[in-house]
């Protein structure tokens, strides 16, 4: 891998994931990474999108599985805990994502629902993109996240 110019910092779970920061000096004023590199060829975990609805829920939806609070920081919590088991369950943790899609109906919560995803990630910052739409799944879903991790060497 000498090819590579040196990482501002590999993920502490996880050697294969490369934190890139063009402007190490900025990293404070950033709440992802510009970009994760990837070294080596292991297994990825796709994470479908989560939003605050159970993860196992009726399909077609029934309405009393599906109230949510209005509250963003609710909502994006309760998203973080359904990834959380599944990064559990699959022996992963936050700093083996290399990155996240943000899914926000209204763009003004983008800052509550980055200062709870950051409860869980810490100090580590997987790529990110953050896409406002019209609606999610379900009526009042306010957010909705999707993440990729990668396996460590094993």
């Amino acid at each position: 891998m000498s090819d590579f110019r040196p990482a501002f910092r590999t993920s502490p779970s996880n050697d294969r994931i490369k934190e890139i920061q063009t402007q190490p000096e900025r990293v404070k004023d950033m709440p992802y990474a510009p970009a994760i590199r990837l070294e080596g060829v292991g297994d990825v975990l796709y994470i479908s999108g989560a939003t605050a609805s159970p993860l196992y829920h009726k399909h077609p939806h029934e309405e009393h599985e599906h109230q949510h609070s209005g509250d963003i920081r609710e909502q994006t919590r309760r998203a973080m805990q359904t990834i959380g088991a599944i990064l559990a369950h699959e022996g992963l943790g936050w700093t083996d994502v290399v990155k996240v899609t943000k899914y926000l109906t209204d763009m003004r919560d983008q800052d509550g629902m980055v200062a709870v995803m950051s409860e869980y990630f810490g100090d580590w910052k997987p790529a990110s993109t953050t896409v406002c739409i019209n609606q999610l799944s379900t009526p009042g879903a306010r957010v909705e996240l999707d993440m990729i991790a990668a396996f460590p060497r094993r």
